[in-house]
């Protein structure tokens, strides 16, 4: 008992000390005439607030600092005292944060030291400090987090976000045509101290990222303000203790969420109303010109959505859960072309569809005559499920597909020679077992599969290969922190590998009760935290000609995709049905309440005749939305990329709108 009254005094203390003790701030300015480099002024802090520079400059900067113990609230005023063009920045020095021995987090783009991440994209293999424009934040929000003592600050900006402005240049010192909300936030090592760094307008350092592992100089913004004219800039400070890194996750998601308060987004459409918009897809997109039958769903052009040859069974395609999907809709419309497209489609990947040793064929270029021959666990996972989830709906219309039954239990049998002792499973593989990648991080998308299979076919030895996957998940990736190498056109810290570990820890306790159900729920809650951290909980701004901001687009609800590839989509399949089961399972209503802002967000820019959201044909869902100063290739902030892959956004949405789909699959089995 003394040992705990000890550590829980000792804990306290961490909490107590005060900002006055622990922090010392920094200040300074940078103005820039046109046409001239820009100059930087330090700044002291006189009484009453004042930022002084040593010698005379054309702007008053007074501060108010607002300590209530845990948090600090900062207010800075700039009043130009002639035409200015200006730049500010603080720095949180934090002089007990040893930067060997800190953590760092910006939501939705740098998870620990961002090391999974090639150095082409931003890591610490570049720098150990790093500041990037806020719109690139799910949150705008900059935590560090102090392994050895367990305590962590974190700055936010607060305020309206309503302005954005263009610029001239992508990198350097640029003068902005007109008014942004947008400011940078990050950290720095200073002398070997870790320190919360932030200011207005952006400023990215010590590299800017343009597009795909494409890191460009750095670029620093200038606003102008006119003579007479003021500015006020707020942030708050805020610091905690948190037993591990994931705690510390889950504190500042959940402190991100209550600041920003993100609501629904009324797009106007029922779920009915969505399926039937997003059926069109099925209806246009259907190619029967070759052996496989499928939706041309990858590889587009957004100014026309042609069909071509591309045909892939999960990732992007996701030909098979489509044909699935089209089935259920179209008996349930009683629409007998769509379910003769979809029955073709599963006639000729039975017959034509898997490899010798009995993979999928995951992608076929008919086009141009080629097609992958290294496999991945994920395709092939997400295809396997496609059909379990075929076979389990033909079931209960009282139709058998035997040879079906075969080919997923033959692959399933290939799935137990690819798991490794560990429970993992590798990446990428080919048609002889032969391991192309070793790692782990798409483990998860295997869980879903297994676990279908033993409630489908009664079989234990699929539960136990799922116990193994859950087992290392535990183990290696939750315990760890450690999302990562889910998305197959990455190998990074994504979206997608937490989103995967959350949900698969969602379908083991489906098969699960009592201590082993409650410690795969727990699991799910701590990868449910990275997975939420993706996703937006603010609206980014845009200026005037950037298209998402002239149709009056909300980034509230959407999530970013990876360190690497830095734009947001619709990916979220099953996740809003599991973030409702957590609300109820752990008692959060927070969970629920962005579940309900995802699902009304997430349909906004759905393409219907009149508002067509830059896309040649309704229903094809977009999926490159780029939402800061970042790019695939073509287009930049506030458009999409040209070339875009529809058939996961539908099949993903469609799930989004088939919440009861995975508990009936589960539940069913019990009547």
């Amino acid at each position: 008992m003394m040992k705990r009254v000890i550590v829980a005094f000792i804990l306290l203390g961490k909490c107590m000390v005060s900002y006055a003790q622990e922090t010392k701030f920094e200040y300074s300015i940078s103005l820039k005439s046109p046409g001239n480099p820009a100059k930087t002024y330090s700044l002291q802090e006189s009484d009453k607030g004042v930022l002084r520079a040593n010698e005379n400059v054309p702007v008053n900067i007074v501060q108010t600092r607002t300590d209530n113990g845990e948090t600090v609230k900062i207010e800075v005023t700039l009043t130009a005292k002639e035409k200015i063009y200006y730049n500010f920045e603080e720095i949180c020095k934090i002089q007990s944060f040893n930067h060997s021995d800190c953590l760092f987090f910006l939501p939705g783009f740098w998870y620990h030291k961002n090391l999974r991440s090639p150095k082409q994209a931003p890591s610490f293999a570049t720098s150990d400090s790093w500041q990037v424009r806020e719109d690139r934040l799910s949150s705008p929000v900059t935590g560090i987090y102090n392994e050895k003592t367990q305590r962590y600050y974190t700055v936010a900006r607060l305020g309206a976000f309503e302005n954005e402005s263009l610029s001239a240049h992508a990198s350097g010192e640029v003068i902005l045509t007109g008014k942004t909300s947008i400011g940078f936030t990050g950290f720095r090592n200073i002398n070997g101290s870790s320190s919360l760094v932030f200011g207005f307008p952006y400023n990215e350092m010590p590299k800017t990222y343009i597009r795909k592992l494409t890191l460009a100089p750095p670029v620093k913004a200038f606003e102008k303000l006119e003579k007479g004219e003021s500015k006020k800039l707020v942030w708050e400070i805020k610091k905690g203790t948190a037993a591990d890194y994931s705690k510390f996750i889950a504190n500042t998601w959940t402190y991100a969420f209550d600041t920003y308060k993100p609501l629904p987004v009324n797009s106007g459409l029922s779920n009915a109303e969505a399926k039937e918009i997003l059926s069109n897809f099925y209806r246009e997109s259907f190619v029967d010109q070759h052996e496989l039958n499928y939706f041309s769903g990858v590889e587009l052009a957004t100014d026309e959505c042609k069909n071509n040859g591309s045909a892939e069974v999960g990732f992007v395609g996701r030909v098979l859960l489509n044909a699935y999907n089209a089935l259920e809709y179209g008996e349930q419309k009683n629409d007998p072309d769509l379910v003769k497209k979809a029955t073709a489609i599963f006639d000729s990947y039975l017959k034509y569809g898997f490899t010798a040793s009995g993979f999928f064929r995951e992608f076929v270029d008919f086009t141009h005559k080629k097609e992958t021959r290294v496999y991945s666990i994920r395709r092939q996972s997400e295809g396997a499920f496609a059909i379990l989830n075929y076979l389990k709906y033909e079931r209960n219309k009282g139709r058998k597909h035997p040879q079906w039954e075969a080919r997923i239990r033959t692959l399933l049998q290939n799935f137990s020679r690819l798991q490794q002792t560990d429970g993992s499973f590798p990446r990428k593989f080919n048609d002889e077992f032969k391991i192309e990648d070793k790692t782990g991080g798409s483990t998860p998308s295997a869980t879903l599969p297994l676990t279908m299979a033993y409630a489908y076919f009664k079989d234990k030895k699929y539960l136990e290969s799922a116990r193994l996957t859950g087992m290392y998940l535990e183990k290696e990736i939750i315990s760890k922190s450690d999302y990562f190498s889910s998305t197959l056109d990455a190998n990074c810290e994504d979206k997608e590998a937490s989103l995967y570990a959350s949900t698969a820890m969602y379908y083991l306790s489906m098969v699960s009760s009592g201590k082993e159900k409650q410690r795969y729920t727990d699991m799910c809650l701590k990868a449910a935290y990275f997975c939420l951290t993706w996703y937006y909980t603010w609206d980014v701004p845009f200026a005037q000609g950037q298209m998402l901001g002239d149709v009056g687009f909300k980034t509230r609800g959407w999530g970013n995709v990876s360190v690497e590839n830095n734009h947001v989509d619709v990916f979220i399949f099953e996740f809003a049905a599991v973030l409702d089961w957590l609300a109820k399972q752990k008692q959060e209503p927070r969970f629920a309440q962005f579940s309900a802002v995802i699902k009304t967000s997430m349909l906004q820019l759905m393409p219907v005749k009149d508002h067509m959201f830059d896309i040649a044909k309704v229903g094809y869902y977009p999926e490159v939305v780029q939402h800061t100063n970042w790019d695939y290739g073509k287009n930049g902030k506030g458009f999409y990329n040209n070339i875009f892959a529809p058939g996961w956004t539908v099949a993903s949405l469609w799930q989004m709108l088939s919440p009861t789909r995975v508990e009936d699959f589960f539940l069913s089995k019990k009547k």
